[in-house]
């Protein structure tokens, strides 16, 4: 790799020229300033990002917090983040913290000597008010939480109860979320709004985690633990796809026996026969919105909203029955 030294050389200026080139600080000639681009270019260097944003004291790179990338929602909202955090010149720094580990204190302290310029964090109490770096919440939000882009979880909940209510719902299984994520709190608040209220037989099974191993574990534990169940209300689609193969593998027909719908809309969703119904969560949008709040927030320009919510969709494919 090419060092600030060996440009320097090739282009034939010195290393201040070079530096005053990379940094747009300082007066550099047309022709220097060719120069050293050809240089650049020639030897393939890429300047050390940590080192300018010390010098500077300004930095264009941004941390992200993710509790379990091996779940294909968070990458969808990666994508959001990294297309804004691109179009504004930022480049990002990923963490996978996992679920129920202590690792985020030790990522927040690896932003810090990185010197990052602010931190998007969908892991959730990520201690927003214990640092000086700004911070953006996302998905998984609490109340005191300053900043923060989330997903309206009790209309989603409302949605997907509404859908098993108007289709026969029989008797009913609610698969909850963990009680630490803030969001399957309000699905579940949501649900039970619609249920409540009627006579609808129902029973709900607590899960610890959102991890495709709790999914699969989980599935089998259902069916041998709950003799007779209609419609299944998943926290997840992780969590519906393993029930539709764990009743497929018992010879059950979907939706005709058991009818499933999930939260989240994650491709795979779409990939099952039959499609999984699901709550679709603007996984990408509340990637990309949550990116230009925290890159808003770092250059301290105007913010309209400190808080921004954003609404789930019902998206009908073919593991619930027809009205």
């Amino acid at each position: 790799m090419a060092t600030i030294k060996e440009v320097a050389k090739y282009a034939g200026v010195s290393v201040a020229t070079v530096s005053r080139a990379l940094n747009k600080n300082g007066y550099v000639s047309e022709e220097a300033q060719k120069k050293v681009e050809n240089a650049i270019k020639a030897l393939e260097y890429y300047p050390n990002e940590v080192a300018r944003s010390l010098y500077q004291k300004k930095s264009k790179m941004i941390g992200l917090l993710l509790p379990d990338i091996s779940n294909p929602y968070f990458p969808l909202l990666m994508k959001g983040i990294e297309e804004n955090a691109r179009e504004n010149g930022y480049s990002v720094i990923f963490g996978n913290v996992e679920e129920g580990s202590e690792l985020g204190q030790d990522y927040m302290t690896l932003f810090g000597q990185q010197n990052v310029a602010g931190v998007l964090s969908a892991v959730e109490g990520t201690w927003s008010q214990k640092h000086a770096m700004p911070i953006v919440m996302l998905d998984r939000v609490l109340e005191e939480d300053d900043y923060a882009v989330y997903t309206n979880d009790i209309k989603g909940g409302i949605l997907a109860a509404q859908a098993i209510m108007d289709r026969e719902p029989g008797k009913v299984l609610i698969i909850a979320g963990p009680k630490s994520v803030p969001g399957s709190i309000d699905r579940l608040i949501g649900m039970l709004s619609v249920l409540n209220p009627t006579d609808v037989e129902y029973e709900i099974y607590q899960t610890q985690s959102f991890t495709i191993d709790e999914a699969e574990e989980a599935a089998q534990n259902i069916f041998r633990k709950y003799k007779k169940v209609d419609s299944v209300l998943a926290s997840n689609d992780l969590f519906a796809l393993a029930i539709m193969k764990e009743a497929q593998k018992r010879g059950l027909r979907i939706p005709q026996d058991i009818q499933v719908i999930g939260y989240d809309d994650i491709p795979f969703s779409r990939l099952v026969y039959p499609g999984l119904t699901t709550i679709s969560q603007p996984a990408f949008k509340l990637g990309y919105e949550a990116s230009d709040l925290l890159i808003r927030l770092i250059g301290k320009n105007k913010i309209d909203k400190k808080r921004i919510k954003l609404d789930p969709d019902l998206i009908i494919r073919g593991s619930l029955r027809d009205k």
